[in-house]
């Protein structure tokens, strides 16, 4: 009997020593993770944190796809793309037994079924995590009247004045949907090359293609910027703010599209319990209110009204595009001043 009870002592020991230590890799955009998220997670769960911040939706799936010398266990990735990493068998469905804080989400957030793009075979994929929409941003300064439309951003007054997203799908479908198409997100062959015209007459106005959040501030300090395209939304408007630019912000009279953000385990993780340990901790009233304060985004604990979540405006939450690697070809050539029609 004491040597059966000490090798299952052994055994236990073995065990969580095995576990003490372990790295958690994750993928997440800027802002959405804060040191003090890490280290209290750290701390509590024994365990080391590597963040890689990503700026945009190809970057994301070139490194949850790419080598398996580079595995991560979670990645946060909106509702229009995790459908792709579902196909592609890179993601998990979540165990939310394992994440009781989902409990304290509010109820639209809870219904996971109800929100396109998570569950699939009556299983979720993802747990939402934080959203916005993309409206415009203009400088008081130089625009006298808050723009009603986003063809603004094309006006010629504002030639070499426009700061635009990095990011071919949401580009195209920002575009589709100023140009009054029924659905931005499935362009036939005529509207595609539409799409690519006036991408091609924006380049014109653009000073430059913005990455994060942190670039435009800086950009708008060194510069004459008339129009921003909120891609970030409201961690835009805060950031702005904070350093001092006199802003505005509008929804366009055609809409602006929105995002949500959720968390989701990649099929490549070694520990998945440690992964939903991370969700569930995300979600913790400190972690999240500090997303909020600091960042100045939504959270999906509480209803807090935002500048780019406003009652009224037309608002279109993103979907799967019609062919996400033929809009990124098309968007690599204008940007390289060597595109063409199809």
């Amino acid at each position: 009997m004491p040597r059966v009870f000490y090798c299952l002592l052994l055994s236990m020991v073995l065990a969580a020593c095995a576990s003490a230590g372990e790295t958690l890799r994750v993928l997440a955009w800027p802002g959405y993770v804060s040191t003090e998220a890490i280290r209290s997670f750290e701390a509590r769960h024994n365990a080391k944190v590597e963040v890689s911040v990503i700026n945009s939706d190809e970057e994301l799936w070139a490194r949850a796809a790419g080598k398996k010398s580079e595995p991560f266990d979670l990645l946060a990735v909106n509702t229009a793309e995790l459908r792709r990493y579902v196909d592609a068998r890179l993601v998990i469905p979540i165990r939310l037994k394992n994440i009781p804080n989902t409990r304290n989400q509010t109820q639209r957030f809870r219904k996971l079924d109800s929100i396109p793009g998570i569950v699939y075979q009556n299983e979720p994929y993802a747990v939402p995590y934080t959203y916005s929409a993309m409206g415009l941003i203009y400088n008081r300064k130089l625009v006298a009247k808050p723009p009603r439309s986003m063809s603004a951003m094309w006006d010629p007054r504002y030639q070499g004045k426009v700061l635009a997203y990095h990011g071919g799908a949401h580009n195209f479908s920002l575009t589709a949907l100023m140009l009054g198409y029924r659905d931005p997100f499935k362009l036939n062959p005529t509207q595609f090359t539409q799409v690519v015209d006036q991408l091609r007459d924006l380049r014109k106005n653009v000073l430059k293609f913005y990455s994060t959040p942190e670039e435009v501030v800086q950009l708008f300090r060194d510069n004459e910027v008339a129009l921003v395209y909120a891609n970030y939304g409201d961690q835009q408007i805060q950031a702005l703010q904070r350093a001092g630019a006199d802003i505005g912000y509008v929804i366009p009279q055609e809409g602006a599209l929105a995002w949500l953000d959720c968390w989701a385990i990649l099929s490549q993780t070694g520990n998945p319990a440690l992964a939903e340990a991370w969700i569930n901790h995300m979600l913790t009233p400190e972690i999240s209110g500090q997303l909020t304060v600091r960042e100045g985004l939504a959270n999906t604990l509480r209803d807090t009204p935002k500048p780019s979540m406003p009652d009224t405006g037309k608002l279109v939450w993103i979907q799967p595009v019609e062919d996400a690697a033929q809009r990124e070809f098309y968007w690599s050539r204008l940007l390289s001043s060597v595109a063409s029609r199809r």
